[in-house]
């Protein structure tokens, strides 16, 4: 059981890796237009948090040192992609991005670290730790929910990635399967809820996957409905040739 435990969980470090690295394309881009354009930090100031807090429980949770691993490696990653964000931001936005990465990545993480550590131990400790980092990852977790409802109600996956609903897929079932194998229900609760909104979200590719093809040839069924049969002759033209007759 240890050695399977094991197994699903480097398998899981792998694929975290890869979702880790998945915003790389969007960095080149920002980092070749020298601007960071419509995108937001937002999300990579999370995660970076997110990874703090399962780095630390990681760490302080006996036997969950591949949990630690991987989300060190996450931190590594979130802080080069804030730091590309400060350097290509327009400077208003910088400093907003600079203000919001301080108060969530370094002021609530060391209330968080402090507080745990004098007030708590052992497995409430970890226990406390795991919550909080639960609790942000179903929010990340859930934060496609809007996206799928904008594919119900345009019948088409255009703004849904497949790849990244397959990795959201693929990263929750794995790690689910870690978290039961381990017998560890705080990590399990916010990864199985990544696996069944992966799922739902994989569902709704099958489901809608040709839909903006048929979208795109309704509208042009509907604009041919209101086109002419006979194209009229422009009136300017038209009396000109009469006049010449």
């Amino acid at each position: 059981m240890e050695d399977l435990s094991f197994f699903f969980g480097v398998i899981g470090n792998i694929i975290s890796i890869l979702m880790f690295l998945s915003p790389v394309p969007t960095f080149w881009k920002i980092a070749k237009h020298g601007s960071t354009e419509d995108f937001s930090c937002l999300p990579y100031i999370c995660t970076l948090l997110n990874c703090f807090l399962w780095t630390y429980y990681g760490i302080i949770k006996a036997g969950e040192y591949l949990v630690a691993t991987v989300n060190g490696f996450g931190i590594l990653v979130e802080t080069i992609y804030i730091i590309l964000f400060l350097v290509y931001a327009p400077k208003g936005i910088r400093a907003r991005t600079a203000i919001l990465a301080v108060i969530l990545d370094v002021v609530i993480f060391a209330a968080a670290v402090v507080t745990t550590l004098l007030a708590l131990q052992g497995d409430s400790r970890s226990g406390a730790v795991g919550i909080m980092g639960a609790g942000l990852n179903i929010v990340m977790y859930s934060s496609p929910l809007s996206v799928m409802k904008t594919v119900v109600t345009t019948k088409s996956v255009e703004y849904m990635p497949f790849l990244l609903s397959f990795f959201f897929f693929l990263n929750g079932g794995v790690w689910l399967l870690y978290a039961v194998l381990v017998r560890d229900v705080i990590l399990g609760v916010p990864n199985g809820t990544g696996f069944v909104l992966g799922t739902i979200q994989l569902v709704l590719y099958a489901i809608y996957r040709n839909g903006g093809k048929e979208v795109s040839k309704n509208r042009l069924e509907e604009g041919l409905q209101h086109e002419p049969l006979i194209s009229q002759p422009n009136n300017e033209s038209y009396q000109r040739e009469h006049r010449a007759t």
